[in-house]
């Protein structure tokens, strides 16, 4: 059965399981978030696309196929199934840049020593290598992101769905569960020199894999994020930095309530998840009170920073493994005016690394740290940073206790059981 909707062809899931389910038990893509389940439980709960009808429930396997079935019914409930891995790519990089556009040109023009680095390059007309590069980017930008509405489930098929170089936008909304999806980050075809980034310089790149943009009640649960076959190894460089064709992979910024994250991989990749995008006073106009969001039972591995940099949010974080690799620099990052609850994780360690690099200090806010286990040892996560880092004295207490906490488990046990149910294809 299907529908047509903006011209794209949608199938009607029809699972035909429901004789060997008990009639009380929904199935995956009716599930709603349990109650007490962290901050997206918090009022009136997160219920995604649980009360679509018929009509407003999809199976697709095309990125325009998948964006048709967003758009269908504007915010009435719809549940919309992903089948394999859509390729939200499209044709590729050379066909999303505009007439005149030159990459050689980009980098003859903007060269350090010839522009120099006192001045970005902002205010580049539109004919310049600049503004083409901005055209360009505007291109693939329309392309790879897909605005989320309200009231809407998405749920990968199985254990092999996803998409390769979307950038879910679930922005202004309420009530969004995306469930059993492997992300691989978008690539960003057209990263921005910046001079003045640091005092060497550096490519800015835009597109998370997901952003929670000013929307509440937003459930994340048993989906991976990677950035698959384009790790930053294989990147090259230009100015003697590295071209980043990566931004985050999941983001929750301006103003954005009562999220969980829950039972996720996210691994192999450089600044992963952020909360809160600014120290500046529009921006903390926006986010304070807000940014309420909880992690627990996720895997990060292999990461670089950001799991999560929080500003201004209250954040609970609890029975997480954190497994580090090569370039490791920290786990959580202490921000502008956050209140952070880190408890009951276990963090793995290669030789090396220090404990008290986990946390990572950029302004001054207190953080709640109890019953962390690292490589099997219980530690204080506060003291060991303050005696291995005495130039960022962290002060504890976050100054809040999380209530919306369904199972605790013992640290000791996470790693086994977050390595055994975490990610995509692990949805039960």
């Amino acid at each position: 059965m299907s529908a047509l909707v903006g011209g794209a062809a949608l199938v009607l899931a029809v699972t035909g399981t429901a004789s060997a389910r008990p009639v009380h038990q929904a199935g995956p893509d009716r599930q709603v978030l349990a109650a007490q389940d962290g901050w997206a439980a918090y009022g009136t709960g997160t219920t995604g696309g649980a009360a679509a009808d018929a009509a407003h429930v999809y199976t697709v396997t095309t990125w325009e196929q998948f964006k048709a079935a967003l758009a269908d019914g504007g915010s009435a409930p719809k549940i919309v199934w992903v089948r394999g891995t859509i390729d939200a790519d499209g044709p590729g990089c050379d066909a999303f840049a505009v007439p005149g556009y030159d990459f050689a040109a980009y980098l003859k023009t903007y060269d350090p020593a010839v522009w120099g680095r006192a001045k970005n390059l902002d205010g580049e007309p539109d004919d310049s290598p600049e503004g083409l590069r901005r055209a360009s980017a505007a291109h693939q930008d329309a392309f790879i992101k897909a605005d989320v509405p309200a009231n809407t489930t998405i749920i990968g098929v199985g254990r092999n769905a996803g998409f390769k170089g979307a950038s879910l936008q679930i922005k202004g909304v309420d009530n969004v569960i995306v469930r059993n999806l492997a992300f691989e980050s978008p690539l960003d075809c057209f990263p921005q020199w910046d001079p003045t980034d640091t005092a060497d310089g550096n490519w800015n790149s835009e597109y998370d894999s997901a952003v929670v943009y000013g929307s509440t009640h937003v459930w994340i649960d048993h989906d991976t994020f990677t950035d698959g076959e384009h790790p930053d190894s294989t990147l090259p460089s230009y100015y003697g930095r590295i071209y980043e064709q990566h931004d985050g992979e999941l983001d929750i910024v301006k103003g954005a309530d009562y999220v969980t994250a829950s039972w996720n991989v996210f691994e192999d990749h450089d600044k992963t998840i952020l909360i809160g995008n600014s120290d500046g006073a529009s921006t903390a106009a926006v986010d304070r009170g807000h940014l309420k969001v909880t992690f627990h039972h996720n895997l990060f591995r292999n990461l670089v920073e950001r799991a999560p940099r929080v500003r201004f949010g209250q954040v609970d974080s609890y029975n997480n493994h954190f497994v580090a690799g090569d370039g490791f620099s920290y786990s959580y990052g202490i921000g502008m005016e956050s209140r952070l609850v880190a408890e009951h994780n276990a963090f793995t360690l290669p030789d090396g690394v220090r404990a008290g690099s986990i946390l990572k200090k950029w302004k001054e806010a207190p953080v709640t740290a109890a019953d962390n286990y690292v490589n099997g040892v219980p530690t204080d996560l506060v003291a060991v940073h303050n005696a291995q880092v005495p130039g960022e004295i962290l002060q504890s207490g976050a100054g809040w206790t999380p209530a919306l906490r369904t199972r605790v488990d013992r640290p000791q046990a996470v790693p086994g059981l977050v390595g055994h149910g975490a990610g995509a294809g692990h949805l039960r």
